[in-house]
């Protein structure tokens, strides 16, 4: 039979515990709420400038041309990846660490060999898991306590520099997208070159049957709003990422927090059952000797 102080000691520090974790499931649930509301509001903003782009280059003919659509064979890649800067979060950063190993291990084993993958991290975690095995060229903490358009807008441009100078190939993002508090989904999202996606699903058959090309008359010239538009587009679309993973830990975080406050009322209940037990076989057994005593003076 355990000692009674000794589970007393473990039901403080249970009592202790869930304390915390209903704390941090509070304020989590407060941080959610706020990075919800921002996510959910820049992403139609996004998915606009993504169709008007779109609608461009169906009309444009010098995407070709234009240097952020070069295509080009992979042999420098970088990989834009998005963690944490704290734990407790359930499997948020483990799963991204992992996702980012299977990329370069079965995607680009090639320049993995070779050491030509590079990697801008934005968030402690990523720093820490994944410094021992790649060249991380940027690491940026204070993004994700502090969402900064200007910041975001200089990495986005240092990125279109470093393709544009070829000493990148292909730029991709790694992070958990929001999908609701409780779900988070890893993403794999390509950013330089840039894709059209829909000459991508004409070529692939799933143009809508009856659609036609539209076209359009540009004011002012098609090169100038190409240069004005696809830099911006970009930048918001780092930005919508960010705030996309920032959400996503947030839920994380609440839903680890939720659960980790449950298992602490389970454990209370089994403690608050043993103490019981163990205080009533202590009683018994003070009561067995002092009948025991009360017998052996009587003989």
């Amino acid at each position: 039979m355990p000692n009674l102080k000794e589970i007393r000691t473990r039901i403080v520090s249970v009592e202790s515990t869930q304390k915390i974790t209903s704390a941090m499931k509070l304020v989590s649930a407060a941080k959610l709420r706020r990075a919800q509301n921002g996510i959910v509001n820049l992403r139609p903003y996004s998915n606009k400038l993504n169709n008007i782009m779109e609608d461009l280059l169906s009309s444009v003919e010098i995407a070709e041309a234009y240097p952020l659509f070069a295509q080009r064979e992979p042999e420098n890649v970088a990989l834009v990846v998005i963690t944490s800067n704290r734990g407790l979060c359930g499997a948020f950063n483990t799963n991204i660490i992992k996702e980012v190993h299977r990329i370069t291990q079965e995607k680009y084993q090639h320049q993995y060999q070779e050491k030509k993958i590079k990697l801008f991290c934005i968030g402690k975690k990523a720093v820490e898991q994944l410094q021992k095995n790649y060249e991380i060229l940027y690491a940026n903490e204070s993004l994700l306590e502090n969402p900064n358009y200007e910041e975001v807008a200089q990495l986005v441009s240092d990125l279109i520099d470093d393709f544009t100078q070829q000493k990148i190939d292909k730029i991709e993002f790694v992070y958990n997208s929001f999908v609701n508090p409780a779900t988070q989904k890893i993403t794999v999202d390509s950013f330089l070159p840039i894709e059209n996606e829909r000459e991508k699903e004409k070529g692939e058959g799933r143009k809508e049957k009856g659609e036609g090309d539209i076209s359009f008359i540009f004011e002012p010239s098609k090169e100038e709003l190409m240069n004005e538009l696809i830099p911006k587009i970009l930048k918001i679309k780092l930005y919508k990422t960010l705030m996309d993973s920032i959400a996503a830990e947030h839920g994380a975080r609440m839903t680890a927090m939720a659960k980790a406050t449950d298992n602490a009322i389970e454990i209370l209940k089994e403690l608050k059952l043993k103490y019981n037990n163990a205080r009533q076989a202590a009683i018994t057994n003070e009561l067995n000797e002092i009948v025991s005593g009360a017998e052996a003076l009587k003989n």
